[in-house]
């Protein structure tokens, strides 16, 4: 299938923005990049890219093409999917990009427990937030998104709606963690606070309704990384919020409590597919597994 391997040359141009890239990432020469470029502008005869001081930029027929391209590699994949189908070997790629809070437990957790049923999987895992999401998935870079708090658009189709309760987490040592199980917002106010990024979904619920109980959360340390707001609950009794599918124990030193402020709203997973794209066979088996692992917490 030497065409199709051409017809990628063109679309990692597209992605990178020049030849050079494009052959780094190819691993050829950028000679044979931009021969191969030539003979297909030669073939359709129109220019695909403008060739620009510093790099490369899609004409209006080489996004035509670019789109004829990509939705050629996808109807590909999906005819090799059912060929590993039909042979019972249950091959493939799943190809994801997630929110960060899911990544530390939720999905390495539901990966694992796929793959024992389905040894030859690979995944293909990115870490991003709702716009990465959105342009990789409409790009068709990756098959699904699996992220938190994120509206359904028309182009999207969702595989996985799932409600999902915001915790407080702190270590098994911090005072709140003897009290019963569920605290207010404002008992978390007197003690140090370790809070996500204004950018992620569970900062944002949070911000707004602590924005019309007139509650005001001075966070101790703000981060992007999940990692570190964990690392920080050893220390000075601080006190983190993440989402219940997303938060981690700590084989038992790290505690969750409920928040039952009157009228604290509930988030949800949302698991998507572009509308238009038909997944895999695979890489619908991983969906499906996801859906099953979240019903048993559903209520």
């Amino acid at each position: 299938m030497n065409h199709l391997r051409f017809l990628r040359y063109v679309d990692e141009i597209a992605r990178c923005g020049s030849i050079r890239a494009a052959a780094d990432r190819l691993h050829v020469a950028p000679s044979a990049v931009n021969r191969r470029l030539q003979d297909i502008e030669q073939e359709l005869d129109a220019p695909i890219f403008e060739r620009l001081p510093r790099g490369m930029r899609l004409t209006a027929a080489g996004e035509m093409f670019i789109a004829y391209v990509r939705s050629r590699q996808v109807e590909l994949e999906q005819v090799r999917s059912r060929i590993e189908d039909i042979k019972g070997l249950r091959r493939g790629t799943v190809k994801l990009i997630t929110s960060q809070g899911l990544a530390p437990s939720f999905v390495p957790q539901v990966i694992a427990s796929f793959r024992q049923r389905h040894p030859l999987v690979e995944f293909q895992v990115q870490v991003g937030d709702h716009v990465q999401a959105l342009t990789a998935l409409r790009a068709m870079e990756t098959d699904m998104i699996l992220v938190f708090n994120l509206d359904t658009e028309p182009d999207l189709h969702p595989i996985v709606f799932h409600e999902q309760k915001l915790l407080a987490v702190m270590h098994g040592s911090h005072p709140l963690a003897q009290t019963s199980r569920a605290i207010r917002l404002s008992d978390c106010a007197g003690y140090p606070l370790a809070l996500p990024n204004r950018d992620t979904a569970g900062r944002q619920m949070l911000e707004r309704f602590l924005m019309r109980r007139s509650i005001e959360f001075k966070p101790l340390v703000e981060s992007n990384s999940f990692e570190l707001l964990r690392g920080c609950l050893y220390h000075q009794q601080a006190v983190t919020f993440q989402f219940e599918s997303g938060a981690v124990t700590d084989g038992g030193q790290l505690v969750m409590r409920e928040i039952e402020d009157p009228g604290f709203p509930t988030g949800h997973i949302l698991m998507a597919r572009l509308a238009k794209r038909q997944l895999p066979v695979i890489a619908h088996a991983f969906a499906e597994h996801v859906l099953s692992g979240l019903r048993p917490q559903a209520g």
